[in-house]
């Protein structure tokens, strides 16, 4: 509660405000809620009352924490990631969300850069009334098609939802989110972009991939010490080290491929 206090007066000043309209708790490992012991659900409870913050968020990755806030009916927000490559549980968190009147912020709408479609994403995403995306923008080119969506919002045709089912045919399953919370790696490795190299790869310029720095973080990978500390970190309980390894030998193919044709 009192790591609570001091993040909150630091937003406060750094906004030169005396509130905000939402605050959230940012992925904590469980739902805090009253007499939990932790003191953070009533930190919140106090903050409304002073008036410097008006409505109490939360933003999570791990499924069971989004659903607990989503059943308790303490938050008026969740954050969660939802893109068009959300699994039948992530539709079922959403729609529970609605039920709830839970506002609902769609967070990886780009599935942290796998989605190259940001004209199907914003179509997908405008299906649904209670959905505010949080798209992520990492490059010039997605900034200038998002307002072009807004300027002129697409409606989903048969041209969006074959690039949707082609995507979802690609990247459903055990797939990194690069939500980055494996991070850091004693081993140096950035696990974020290497563990969903073969997707990255195939989906981008592939030139800029097989660089001699990209090649050097790749390589990284030998090091790995099997520690588990990514297993550990990771909202999705994906199998880190095996993911590292397979985008590894995939990405070793594809570089030869690429020498030997030069």
């Amino acid at each position: 509660a009192e790591a609570f206090w001091k993040d909150l007066h630091e937003s406060l000043r750094q906004l030169r405000t005396d509130h905000v309209d939402l605050f959230q708790f940012h992925n904590p490992a469980f739902c805090p809620e009253p007499e939990d012991d932790s003191g953070l659900y009533e930190a919140m409870l106090q903050a409304r009352r002073e008036g410097k913050i008006r409505y109490i968020g939360i933003t999570n990755h791990r499924m069971a924490v989004a659903r607990t806030a989503v059943a308790s009916g303490l938050y008026d927000t969740l954050q969660y990631p939802f893109c068009y490559l959300a699994s039948d549980d992530d539709l079922q968190i959403r729609c529970a969300a609605e039920e709830a009147g839970m506002g609902f912020l769609a967070m990886k709408g780009l599935s942290g850069g796998l989605i190259t479609n940001a004209r199907a994403a914003y179509a997908f995403l405008r299906g649904f009334q209670n959905v505010l995306p949080i798209w992520g923008v990492q490059r010039m080119w997605e900034l200038e098609q998002f307002l072009a969506c807004q300027e002129d919002p697409p409606e989903m045709d048969d041209e969006m939802r074959g690039v949707i089912e082609k995507d979802r045919a690609e990247l459903v399953g055990n797939f990194c989110r690069s939500c980055g919370y494996c991070m850091p790696c004693p081993a140096g490795i950035e696990i974020l972009n290497c563990a969903r190299m073969s997707q990255l790869i195939r989906r981008a310029p592939s030139e800029g991939y097989l660089s001699p720095e990209w090649r050097e973080k790749m390589a990284r990978i030998e090091n790995c010490m099997h520690c588990g500390r990514c297993m550990r970190r990771c909202p999705y309980s994906l199998p880190v080290p095996e993911l590292l390894q397979k985008n590894y030998e995939d990405y070793k193919a594809l570089c030869r491929a690429h020498d030997e044709a030069e």
